[in-house]
């Protein structure tokens, strides 16, 4: 079983489909699409989010608000859960920021492009 954590509005980003007309909307579309993964995978997915928190149906999956607000709060929420990892090679951050694949690679974990990883989300379920 693989450790994902992804990059939420990263991923969300990766494709201009008029997401930003519907945030939350788009949020919950991308939460869907990460429990179907998971449950097709059988791997553990955390995603975290910029923004104010909202109530999200989580379906399986660890469902995150970064804890402070403003530029890079998310990629700052995902530096400190890879460093804070007894085992950082276990995980893989799924993002297209070059900042941030830069400090969880420094601590060990795993990067995976955004639009690669929104491409094997559309091909599944």
């Amino acid at each position: 079983m693989k450790k994902w954590i992804v990059d939420g509005m990263n991923v969300i980003g990766s494709n201009p489909d008029g997401w930003w007309r519907d945030r939350r909307g788009a949020m919950r579309r991308l939460v869907e699409r990460l429990a179907g993964f998971a449950a097709e995978t059988g791997d553990d997915v955390t995603v975290v989010f910029d923004g104010r928190p909202f109530e999200l149906d989580s379906q399986g999956i660890d469902v995150r608000f970064a804890p402070r607000r403003g530029p890079n709060a998310a990629d700052d929420e995902i530096a400190r859960m890879v460093a804070d990892r007894s085992d950082p090679g276990s995980l893989t951050v799924v993002t297209s920021d070059r900042d941030l694949a830069a400090r969880v690679r420094a601590h060990g974990a795993g990067v995976v492009p955004s639009r690669a990883f929104r491409t094997r989300l559309d091909g599944s379920g």
